[in-house]
């Protein structure tokens, strides 16, 4: 018995020594490098850490910074870092919450304007997926509340700091915000017109019309009133909204050479359905109406669309398998 205890001693303690000999078991006891620090060393500090895109450290060590020193000659500053820290690590949430706090704090700061302009952004970026940087992908069918957010951020920075440094780039965006919170209002329409909701497709249109003026979206809600009041049966509604149609936008494809609307014509979903094909067209499902013309009227998608065109020929040697791995293999 005896010995079977001092078997069960030694197998303890060369466990123990081995768990310490490879690493295991040991706690971190490593003592706070910014011990003894001044403001300005840890200023310099997260100075080094933003220069060498170290985003995690800098926002560690500008959250120490404000704790320490809250009322620093650095503390200012460091809150404006951490919400670009922030911004640059993904941290968008995080970002909004810091720009919002320092708004709070200094609405008088010289560089407030700032605060607003990277708070923006951050609600810009949480509208936009992880794949967007690798497949074309549309935004305007997603929720739009971000894109909401930065559109009323936006426009603030520009109603209270006119002649801000950011004020350019802000109308930029807020020109591409505008142009997708119009869009999205015609997916919901279109949306509305496959549940039979004409009425709800209506407004959506006449809302566009009203307060997105000037965007590539206006035809497509002229043309959703247009049906929607069709179906209503108020047709002198549906004559008027086609009349403004065919004066700005004659080019419209839901009018034809004489300007007549094509109440019947279906837009979208235009080919024969699966069951249509199976039939040999015997049964077919109806599509209900639906509207998108920005390859007409919206720049950016004409575009795309002509870039497409052009690249044709390089993509049509192409394998399969060279097209599933974005042409890292073939």
């Amino acid at each position: 018995m005896k010995n079977v205890a001092y078997i069960l001693l030694i197998l303890s303690l060369s466990a123990t020594s081995g768990c310490s000999w490879m690493g295991w078991g040991d706690e971190e006891t490593t003592e706070d490098n910014s011990a003894g620090y001044t403001e300005r060393d840890f200023y310099e500090k997260i100075q080094d850490s933003l220069g060498a895109n170290n985003w995690s450290v800098a926002i560690t060590n500008l959250q120490l910074l404000e704790s320490q020193f809250p009322f620093g000659k650095y503390a200012e500053q460091g809150q404006l870092e951490l919400i670009y820290a922030h911004f640059k690590s993904g941290g968008y949430e995080e970002a909004i919450g810091s720009a919002d706090r320092f708004i709070r704090l200094h609405p008088q700061h010289p560089n407030v304007d700032y605060a607003f302009y990277v708070k923006g952004l951050s609600e810009i970026s949480q509208s936009s997926g992880f794949f967007d940087n690798f497949i074309p992908t549309d935004n305007t069918k997603r929720d739009i509340g971000s894109a909401r957010d930065a559109f009323a951020t936006l426009t603030e920075l520009l109603s209270r700091f006119p002649k801000s440094e950011y004020a350019p780039d802000a109308r930029k965006r807020l020109v591409n915000l505008r142009n997708n919170l119009a869009r999205a209002e015609i997916h919901v329409a279109n949306y509305y017109f496959a549940r039979g909701a004409y009425l709800a497709a209506a407004n959506r249109g006449r809302f566009v019309v009203e307060n997105f003026q000037q965007s590539p979206a206006v035809p497509d809600g002229l043309a959703v009133m247009a049906q929607a009041y069709n179906m209503l049966e108020m047709q002198e509604l549906a004559d008027n909204a086609v009349k403004v149609l065919v004066a700005n936008y004659p080019e419209h494809p839901s009018l034809d050479v004489n300007g007549a609307f094509g109440y019947d014509k279906r837009l979208l979903g235009a080919q024969n359905s699966i069951l249509g094909k199976i039939t040999f067209g015997l049964i077919d499902r109806v599509q209900p109406p639906a509207f998108d013309s920005r390859h007409i009227y919206n720049k950016v998608a004409r575009n795309a669309d002509s870039l497409g065109s052009e690249s044709v020929a390089g993509k049509q040697g192409r394998s399969i398998w060279n097209r599933l791995t974005f042409g890292l293999m073939d």
